[in-house]
């Protein structure tokens, strides 16, 4: 008996189970610290209407915004390795694709999160914020904004105005 026990909990720790099952395995996810901005592509008019530009610190990232047909469409920036605890200044500048003008210019400080995607045990940890770019309103919560498009919510049950973080 004392053997059997002796090679369940062996196994236990050299596969990362924990014998009463409080930590899981870890994953395998390659995650980065980044701060993210999410758009609805049809709050902006039609199809690559606008270039959305998000700068953290002195590093930017762009793409254009989408078509209607999008459901939600995002950019990144990068945190520079070590990023953790505290406050980032973002901005965020939407630019016309028809004639170059800056339609939605706003700035702010981001408070990072801490992560663990492979588990809370497990590397690597990171730090993150997200935000909308509101046509109207700029940097905006995140929140009430569905990730999944609405049909998709209707299939699995999902509450029609939850959001997920």
């Amino acid at each position: 008996m004392r053997r059997t026990f002796l090679a369940l909990v062996t196994a236990g720790a050299l596969t990362g189970c924990s014998f009463l099952a409080e930590d899981r395995p870890c994953t395998l996810m390659d995650v980065d610290s980044q701060v993210s901005a999410v758009w609805r592509p049809g709050d902006f008019g039609g199809r690559d209407a606008v270039t959305v530009r998000l700068c953290v610190e002195d590093a930017c990232e762009e793409r254009v915004s989408g078509g209607p047909d999008e459901h939600l469409a995002g950019v990144s920036v990068r945190l520079p390795d070590g990023a953790g605890p505290g406050t980032v200044p973002v901005e965020l500048t939407v630019t016309s694709g028809k004639d170059g003008e800056v339609v939605v210019a706003d700035r702010t400080r981001a408070r990072l999160r801490e992560e663990h995607p492979n588990g809370s045990s497990c590397p690597p940890t990171v730090w993150t914020a997200a935000f909308r770019a509101h046509p109207v309103d700029g940097l905006t919560s995140t929140k009430g904004l569905a990730v999944r498009p609405a049909a998709e919510r209707r299939a699995t049950g999902e509450a029609a105005g939850s959001a997920e973080h």
